[in-house]
């Protein structure tokens, strides 16, 4: 492949694995939380030698675009066991590769083992390898969280992660206890998260939360409500660190599938929309806009862009509120309506714009541009509803649509969540930087 810095030009700025072949063979299987920029460390002048000659012998690199850090690890573990690309295999790590193992215990452990320590005793599951041991252990701390487990043996004394959560119920908690109707309720939990922990790693991210979704509704039927808000407090940090999810192994059946979901995607919403008789085409270019200020003060807005279901971030724009009342979101978004409408020319039009905000916030927008023929709709927090401005009668009313599980629904979510991540950033730098103004 030489040096060719623009190889990597066209990647994502989304999770995902990427592949260095020779002779279409994989020699390297690497994952990055973001492709484009990872890549492209590969083409820095100093290199370490065993890089720079991985480098020069790869002839051509893909990639598989997944939806989070966890399906990467997992997917990246599964072509380098596939596969055994020769420069994952006499990779620094790998002289010893890191595995994760479940034992055969009669409180199941996870722990992380090394090569020569693999099969010492009878387990449930062993995963990998790992090529980065910071990798795995960052994403077992983060399930360990939702699903809490113990990595020790059976002790006299609940352990010091039992104190923190991370160890819940401790099996050495649970051997002492003396109600045999609590010590079966403990043992049933524990072994709960067990079984959730196995499933994440073995990829069936989706069972997982439908098992959750279950057992919160259960819970809630049975007017047991504490239980059942912990689940679904579960559920909200799972959906955190997994995002969208789709079963690992698919990718290896299907290397396109991220294309095929974002298109799945897109269809999905513009058939939404195409009901509403909002659209006729679906929509390829999405812009999405929100507000973000503290208590009025240093208020800005963000305009985030996906072409094609993918972020484009050169066509992102920071505002930076004018308007005296920046708690004033209605008079903020009638602002930066105004001055988009300026810029159709130079930065382009999109096909659709979200607003992120009710009817009120959308009305500002419609009214700045409604000559320019332009689609836009809301999107309210609760719920995650659109509201969709409709012509009834001659009338202009607003209807609402509550979007259920499915494509259109994460699609949107991304949207939102990247414009609200892009407006906070140049809020916080307006705040930062107005703390080390000079006062007269």
């Amino acid at each position: 492949m030489g040096r060719r810095p623009n190889v990597y030009k066209d990647f994502p700025e989304s999770p995902g694995i990427y592949i260095y072949s020779q002779d279409s063979i994989p020699i390297y299987v690497g994952k990055a939380i973001n492709l484009k920029r990872r890549v492209a460390s590969y083409f820095r002048i100093n290199l370490e030698v065993k890089t720079r000659r991985m480098m020069e012998e790869a002839q051509n690199i893909s990639y598989i675009k997944v939806g989070n850090e966890l399906e990467a690890l997992l997917l990246e573990a599964k072509l380098i066991k596939l596969y055994q690309p020769k420069y994952n295999i006499i990779a620094k790590d790998d002289k010893h590769p890191l595995y994760i193992q479940i034992t055969k215990d009669q409180y199941p452990i996870i722990k992380t083992v090394r090569k020569n320590d693999l099969n010492q005793a009878p387990n449930l599951a062993t995963y990998g390898p790992f090529p980065s041991s910071t990798n795995v252990r960052s994403v077992l701390k983060m399930i360990r969280r939702i699903f809490p487990f113990a990595d020790h043996k059976i002790g006299k004394k609940a352990c010091l992660y039992s104190q923190i959560g991370l160890c819940n119920p401790c099996p050495n908690e649970i051997n002492n206890n003396q109600d045999p109707i609590g010590k079966q309720i403990q043992i049933s939990n524990y072994k709960n998260n067990i079984r959730h922990v196995k499933s994440l790693l073995d990829g069936k991210i989706d069972y997982v939360k439908s098992e959750l979704q279950k057992e919160m509704d259960n819970n809630s039927k049975n007017q047991k409500y504490e239980d059942a808000l912990a689940i679904r407090n579960k559920i909200h940090e799972l959906e955190y660190i997994t995002k969208e999810s789709t079963n690992v192994d698919e990718y290896l059946e299907n290397p396109n599938l991220g294309e095929d979901i974002r298109d799945g995607e897109i269809k999905e919403l513009g058939k939404i929309l195409k009901s509403f008789k909002l659209l006729t085409s679906l929509p390829k270019r999405i812009e999405c806009y929100d507000i973000a200020h503290l208590q009025g003060t240093h208020a800005t807005a963000s305009m985030i862009t996906f072409v094609n279901g993918e972020p484009e971030k050169q066509y992102y724009r920071h505002f930076r509120i004018r308007q005296s009342k920046g708690n004033d979101d209605y008079a903020s978004m009638k602002e930066v309506a105004e001055r988009r409408k300026k810029h159709f020319a130079d930065w382009g039009r999109p096909d659709l714009i979200i607003v992120d905000g009710g009817k009120g916030q959308l009305s500002m927008f419609k009214k700045t541009l409604e000559t320019e023929g332009i689609p836009i709709i809301g999107l309210a927090k609760r719920f995650e509803t659109l509201i969709i401005p409709t012509d009834y009668l001659g009338t202009a009313t607003f209807r609402e649509h509550r979007l259920p599980r499915g494509h259109a629904l994460h699609l949107v979510q991304r949207m939102r969540n990247e414009a609200h991540r892009f407006a906070r950033v140049y809020h916080h730098k307006l705040f930062k930087s107005s703390l080390f103004e000079s006062k007269d």
